[in-house]
């Protein structure tokens, strides 16, 4: 399993507690500081089986700042996550070919 992980954010840090309490490998990723690539958003939308703006912070103000609007082309919404990934909704566990945002933190113990 792997969590996309921002330590400074509460929900965040709150999967990451579940996932530790209960004994489960994870491997943590800060993808602040290791942005995943425009394919591995691509998979990552894939395996949730969401639209790309459930995906993103919509409400950051890089998104207003980049010209993105929830009509922006799916391509240009994967790069401009790419480019700043503090767009990427956070926490994000992944395992296998399927994946769920931790919000509430709680929804990270569907993958168990």
């Amino acid at each position: 399993m792997i969590l996309w992980h921002n330590p400074r954010c509460s929900k965040s840090r709150a999967a990451l507690a579940l996932l530790e309490e209960r004994g489960v490998q994870v491997t943590v990723r800060k993808y602040l500081e290791d942005a995943p690539t425009v394919e591995e958003l691509q998979a990552a939308q894939t395996a949730l089986g969401l639209p790309v703006t459930q995906m993103m912070r919509t409400k950051e103000a890089a998104f207003k700042d980049m010209g993105l609007t929830k009509d922006t082309p799916k391509d240009a919404l994967l790069a401009a996550m790419a480019q700043e990934p503090k767009l990427i909704e956070r926490p994000v566990l992944f395992k296998a070919d399927k994946a769920v945002i931790g919000r509430p933190p709680e929804r990270v113990l569907e993958l168990l």
